[in-house]
């Protein structure tokens, strides 16, 4: 007979770490949908895709959508971009300054980093140019899996205290990107 007591240990074994990353991915969720938008010198957009016609993916639109929201209202006096040159033939910083400008934001109120080719070169860069204009305050505008790991980037870059808002824009890929931001969290954490 067929000794089956390994396979019973085996998935006692795998279900603590199991349970674990589906715990990490459900508060990666509750804290990227629990936007914490407080007054601030600055709304910090991360980039995203481009596509080859030179217009933002919807995503992205979705996060320049919420930084225009935000100047309107006079939560920030301005607004940083943050994005590398994509595949797709476009430098995303350029294409995001120029959506805001079409959509009422003025061309003196917005700050371009173009070295943005990820996460912590943006918070590098954001708290760079916040000193450089004297900001001291920062929403973080992103999508909702992003939100964990884009504050504590910025925490690693000086900028703790940062508020964050998430993007009005769900996707499937996202059931992708909250495990791939699990394991982004933990590289983050011992970098």
């Amino acid at each position: 007979m067929f000794d089956k007591s390994w396979i019973r240990r085996a998935a006692l074994v795998l279900a603590g770490p199991a349970a674990a990353f589906a715990l990490s991915a459900g508060a990666i969720v509750a804290d990227g949908l629990t936007d914490d938008v407080r007054r601030s010198d600055v709304a910090v957009v991360l980039g995203a895709k481009v596509y080859p016609s030179g217009r933002p993916a919807p995503n992205l639109a979705a996060r320049l959508n919420k930084a225009v929201e935000l100047h309107r209202s006079g939560l920030v006096r301005a607004v940083i971009v943050s994005g590398g040159f994509g595949k797709e033939g476009h430098d995303e910083a350029t294409v995001m300054r120029r959506y805001l400008i079409a959509h009422g934001v003025p061309t003196d109120a917005i700050l371009v980093d173009h070295a943005g080719v990820n996460t912590m070169a943006t918070a590098r860069n954001a708290a760079t140019i916040m000193r450089a204009h004297g900001f001291h305050s920062a929403v973080i505008v992103t999508e909702y899996f992003h939100v964990s790991r884009t504050r504590l980037a910025f925490e690693k870059q000086g900028l703790a205290g940062a508020s964050t808002v998430h993007a009005d824009w769900f996707d499937v890929r996202n059931l992708y990107s909250v495990p791939r931001e699990v394991v982004g969290y933990a590289a983050y954490l011992v970098r």
